[in-house]
């Protein structure tokens, strides 16, 4: 049993004149996936933009450091403080050099609901300083209930 699509007996492999195309590619669902790739990069795009609030787990190492530093807090709202005395991030690393002219490290505390950017501002502007920065942490308590 012989089965032939174009109605003919004969096995050329050109078309023949007359004859309607055998294959046609349908747009359709093409465009229809791109259209929703773009709503999904247009979703993806703007949530890479701003961030996800992300809470930071407690460390579970923690080294005990007994050096006496100067300590800079950084509270969520934004506000610096040197040693508990408000500073201005502009003047904070001639404002540091000023009152500890030894110290070559500092602790950094920054409220766990602060955003990066500002511990970023702190971080760069102390480095600059010429400091070398530490982060303080808290504890991860493994047999506390969240």
């Amino acid at each position: 049993m012989a089965f032939s699509m174009n109605g003919g007996g004969s096995s050329g492999r050109g078309r023949r004149a007359g004859s309607g195309s055998l294959a046609e590619i349908n747009i359709v669902p093409l465009v229809d996936v791109v259209l929703v790739l773009l709503v999904i990069f247009m979703l993806t795009a703007h949530v890479m933009e701003f961030g996800l609030e992300v809470e930071v787990p407690k460390v579970k190492q923690v080294r005990n450091s007994a050096q006496e530093l100067p300590v800079v807090s950084l509270t969520k709202d934004g506000e610096i403080q040197l040693n508990e005395a408000p500073v201005n991030i502009n003047q904070l690393g001639s404002e540091f050099k000023r009152r500890f002219p030894g110290a070559k490290a500092v602790y950094l505390r920054a409220d766990r609901q602060t955003i990066y950017d500002p511990i970023a501002q702190v971080v760069s502007t102390l480095g600059a300083a010429g400091l070398d920065v530490r982060l303080v942490t808290q504890p991860d308590d493994a047999g506390s209930a969240k």
